[in-house]
């Protein structure tokens, strides 16, 4: 078996305070690279640690209400001196690194943020992913989905030494549909950047974060890795952040998981590829991606959340609010109501 076969990924969680402006986001970085360390060259005697992801909000959360103060104080662009940290850090240790997000800003794009994880391997950076379901309303950062002319892909997937790895962000992992294009264009392993608050998380009595985790291992025969952000309240006021970042293999089974709670904490789990991809080929049964009826599903043919909403100015509180509105008027339609 090749050294790439069996590996082991760590998800990270943070518990630090939010930053307020762009010249803080070097120290989280910092810290983060320690991180790193901690998890491919603390665990070398045990495993093999190539993939190290980080949740949402690492660098930067969008704590200011519009996107002008966001462009102003926290939006950076991509590739920055940042990404080429990460770059170094992973040539040296020969992993990959699922960075957690920033608030982007392109020129491609003026007067718009997106919410973006960029995978950097040892060669450089991989793929750039950008939040396509910003959790609305409060989120006021633009989704790719919603610009007119956007041609980039929307759900990148990268084929690497370790696999066939494809990201996502918190809330789209809501939406099957959103994965189900990652899985759909070849991805072995699904990593979840995310922050996941109270009482959504990772607790009980609701713990949508393990049960939308394991769903979605299981019905894209894909291994999930998902970092969750694990600040305390004081840091990320008006939410509580319950981490439980997790490991999950493709049958859905928590391989590795961080107990519900704040706090710093690194959790590793193997990635078995070779028994995945003898899976994939073998199964007749619960082959959900062999079994997907795609001409079965003609509402996805009609648009329910409006695109372009996006294309002449960024998005507010208020504009998501009314997006919403002609969301539930047009699911009205779809189901055969008077909107």
């Amino acid at each position: 078996m090749n050294s790439t076969d069996r590996y082991y990924a760590a998800a990270c969680q943070l518990d630090m305070p939010n930053p307020t402006h762009r010249n803080e986001i070097a120290g989280r970085v910092t810290r983060m690279l320690a991180m790193v360390d901690h998890a491919v060259v603390g665990y070398e005697p045990f495993h093999d640690v190539r993939l190290v992801v980080f949740p949402e909000f690492a660098h930067a959360a969008p704590v200011f209400p519009t996107v002008e103060e966001l462009l102003e104080h926290l939006a950076v662009p991509i590739p920055n001196e940042h990404t080429q940290r990460y770059e170094a850090k992973a040539k040296e240790l020969g992993a990959y690194i699922q960075t957690g997000t920033f608030l982007e800003t392109d020129p491609n794009w003026p007067g718009h943020v997106f919410n973006t994880t960029c995978l950097i391997g040892p060669n450089g950076l991989l793929t750039k992913y950008r939040k396509v379901h910003p959790w609305t309303p409060w989120e006021v950062h633009t989704s790719p989905h919603d610009l007119e002319g956007y041609s980039d892909p929307l759900f990148p997937v990268a084929e690497t030494e370790i696999g066939v790895l494809g990201a996502a962000i918190c809330y789209d992992w809501l939406f099957p549909e959103a994965i189900r294009q990652l899985s759909l264009a070849g991805a072995e392993v699904l990593i979840r950047v995310s922050a996941y608050m109270d009482p959504w998380g990772a607790t009980a009595p609701m713990d949508w974060w393990t049960s939308v985790n394991r769903v979605r291992a299981l019905e894209n025969m894909a291994y999930v890795v998902a970092a969750n952000q694990a600040a305390r309240l004081k840091h990320y006021p008006p939410f509580s952040w319950p981490g439980g970042s997790m490991v999950v293999d493709y049958d859905g089974r928590i391989l590795a998981q961080a107990d519900p709670g704040p706090h710093e904490k690194i959790v590793v789990g193997p990635i078995d590829l070779a028994a995945l991809r003898a899976e994939r080929q073998r199964r007749r049964g619960h082959h959900l991606l062999a079994h997907l009826r795609t001409e079965a599903y003609p509402a996805y043919r009609q648009s329910v959340y409006p695109p372009g909403g996006a294309a002449e100015a960024p998005p507010t509180v208020q504009k998501n609010d009314a997006a919403t509105e002609k969301g539930r008027a047009a699911l009205d339609r779809l189901r055969g109501r008077s909107s």
